[in-house]
């Protein structure tokens, strides 16, 4: 199985200005992301996919080159993660190089470990789209939880009957950002946001932490200073 690593990392973000290479414990935190690929494979089959020069130079100087720069139309706050990973795909397949799996690791999930990365693509089968990352949803749809109805009126959601006890309501999963293990076949097929055969790959909290607002960094930095997960 022929595997790509893709690491996005847009250079303008706002929750975290310029998070991609902000240090967390002495760290740039694109470097995280870049560590655990390494250990699945090697440097040619790892693409960190960018359209900031100051990010260009960190991965650079860490060692791992750059293949291109991204192009502006795909570096946008509303571009999407898809068309990312299609252009990632059009330049190695002009190469000659083709790739029966994506591998996408965001660099906001600096604690995914490479047992939880090589277990994740070991679930990987060609008859499914992907394989996600997951950790139980904090909230929870099916337990005492409504919705507004037109006249302004709560009415319970999901149209069931109220359940009282939250064991006995069913167990939902929320994508947690850290690793998706992607059919390149069905991806250029259908695109990422209709792939609906669908594994998940189940994580703790600590170990989903994704760094989208300061709070959350702060959070990251809590748990390294109290050793709560092994880095």
């Amino acid at each position: 199985m022929n595997i790509l690593v893709v690491i996005p990392a847009r250079g303008g973000s706002k929750g975290i200005p310029h998070k991609n290479i902000k240090k967390l414990n002495g760290k740039e935190l694109i470097t995280y992301s870049i560590d655990v690929a390494r250990q699945l494979t090697s440097d040619d089959n790892i693409c960190v996919s960018t359209d900031d020069d100051n990010i260009i130079a960190t991965v650079e100087n860490y060692g791992l080159k750059v293949p291109f720069k991204r192009p502006i139309e795909l570096a946008t706050d509303s571009a999407g993660t898809n068309g990312v990973l299609l252009h990632a795909l059009d330049f190695y397949e002009n190469q000659g190089r083709t790739y029966d799996v994506i591998v996408l690791l965001q660099p906001t999930s600096p604690f995914r470990s490479i047992d939880s990365l090589s277990a994740a693509v070991d679930l990987y089968t060609p008859d499914v789209d992907m394989v996600v990352s997951v950790k139980e949803a904090v909230t929870n749809p099916y337990y005492n939880s409504f919705e507004e109805n037109d006249k302004g009126l709560l009415v319970i959601s999901k149209g069931e009957g109220l359940i009282e006890r939250r064991q006995d309501a069913p167990k939902v999963w929320e994508f947690n950002g850290s690793i998706y293990v992607i059919n390149t076949t069905r991806l250029k097929e259908v695109g990422l946001s209709r792939l609906n055969r669908i594994k998940k790959y189940v994580m703790d909290d600590f170990h989903s932490i994704d760094l989208d607002t300061m709070m959350d960094w702060y959070m990251a930095e809590y748990i390294i200073s109290n050793h709560l997960i092994e880095l």
